[in-house]
């Protein structure tokens, strides 16, 4: 069984997602891919998990560096977990691109292309931060949630582009 529970954001509506234990998703309302972790049925219900995912969110939106990361459980692909662990490490407040992303994760020549469709799937959104990768140029581009949100969250952490 998932749960879901919803968090009111100051950019818009977000669904969080759980196995009982884990949050297995976090999406804002109406972004590219939403639930594409979640199987049915699901119940909307109030958990421990939700409640420290609320927490971190409320922290992470006042400007806050959140000082750890919740139980995530992720259900995807062994390359794209490899993408997402190397997200987790990209430290709050700074930025890096695909194509170092593409180098870090892979001794052969990998391409930046490929890790953009991984971080565009992206279940957990903030947590897994996949809106501190930015094009090589320095500019905006690539947000499930969109460009707006993605300036937004990197304003958040003193981020101006």
């Amino acid at each position: 069984m998932n749960y879901i529970h919803y968090y009111d954001s100051p950019l818009g509506k977000i669904t969080l997602a759980s196995e009982g234990t884990h949050l297995i998703g976090l999406w804002f309302e109406n972004q590219n891919h939403y639930g594409s972790t979640l199987s049915f049925p699901i119940e909307e219900k109030n958990l421990p998990i939700f409640h420290e995912v609320s927490l971190w969110l409320k922290d992470y939106f006042k400007g806050v560096l959140p000082s750890s990361i919740p139980p995530i459980k992720l259900y995807t692909t062994p390359f794209r977990k490899n993408v997402y662990d190397t997200l987790l490490t990209i430290p709050y407040g700074t930025t890096t691109t695909y194509g170092e992303i593409a180098s870090r994760i892979s001794k052969k020549k990998m391409s930046a292309q490929a890790v953009g469709n991984a971080i565009g799937h992206n279940p957990i959104s903030i947590i897994i931060p996949c809106h501190r990768v930015i094009g090589k140029d320095g500019s905006l581009v690539g947000y499930a949630a969109g460009l707006e949100r993605k300036k937004r969250l990197l304003q958040l952490e003193n981020i101006l582009l």
